[in-house]
């Protein structure tokens, strides 16, 4: 579906430009490693046990919301970048630089998934703040949510995943347009797109991690599968790089 959106686009009109790059984004947010990486950051969300069902829910979704668009503005970050590098600054980037930076996301995805396996960061984090009063000085620990810890984390993910082959496709895209405030209004809307279509996914899929605070062992099952889904897409990635005989530019199959 995307591929033949994108056959159309230098024979349609303006408008349809902008609705194709918005669906372009919204389904492009549904790609299961773009999911996967944004689960493993849910994983790792904050709730109370004291909150009712609606509460939940609505602090669930709100913070899943939140890490989802902070992806989907790292996302479109990358995406303006590399659009400027080519487009304005007419540099090359060949194909195989996309599949070099693939290549780093299921690198990303193996880590972490071994760090949500491993629950190696905590759903909150403690610092220790200090003051001085009466001559001595108190230090108290002062702990951050979900948010305020992994918020950085979501939109450097996001920055990768919009490096990697993903990019390529919006590239592409990109390439059948010669109008340069087509090419921005294409990659905004996109990135209204590729946000809102993340924001749907993570809230489904922090729902299930909302709950999960009621049962230790229900929470610790969810993080295996999503650990597991993780490792597995990451694998996968990095075996289709290798196997595809082109590997850091290298040719390997022809070594």
């Amino acid at each position: 579906m995307i591929e033949e959106l994108i056959q159309h686009l230098p024979t349609t009109t303006p408008f349809f430009v902008l609705a194709a790059g918005f669906v372009i984004g919204l389904f492009h947010a549904f790609e299961p490693d773009h999911v996967v990486a944004v689960a493993t950051q849910n994983s790792k969300s904050s709730q109370k046990s004291s909150l009712s069902f609606f509460q939940q829910i609505r602090s669930g979704a709100i913070k899943s919301s939140i890490l989802s668009a902070l992806w989907g503005a790292g996302h479109t970050s990358s995406i303006v970048i590399v659009s400027l590098l080519i487009f304005v600054f007419s540099i090359n980037i060949p194909n195989e630089m996309f599949s070099n930076f693939e290549f780093g996301v299921g690198m990303m995805l193996v880590i972490l998934g071994v760090f949500t396996y491993l629950n190696r960061r905590s759903a909150k984090e403690k610092h220790t703040h200090t003051h001085t009063h009466d001559n001595v000085v108190h230090a108290h620990p002062h702990t951050h949510d979900i948010v305020h810890t992994h918020g950085h984390k979501a939109y450097i993910i996001g920055c990768i995943h919009g490096l990697s082959g993903s990019g390529s496709l919006v590239v592409l895209a990109l390439s059948t347009l010669h109008d340069f405030q087509t090419i921005l209004s294409f990659i905004l809307v996109f990135g209204i797109g590729s946000i809102i279509g993340m924001m749907l996914v993570s809230s489904a899929i922090g729902l299930p991690f909302s709950f999960s605070v009621y049962s230790k062992r229900i929470n610790k099952i969810l993080r295996y599968v999503v650990g597991t889904i993780s490792i597995i897409i990451g694998i996968g990635i990095l075996y289709n790089i290798i196997t595809s005989g082109n590997f850091f530019g290298l040719n390997i199959i022809n070594i």
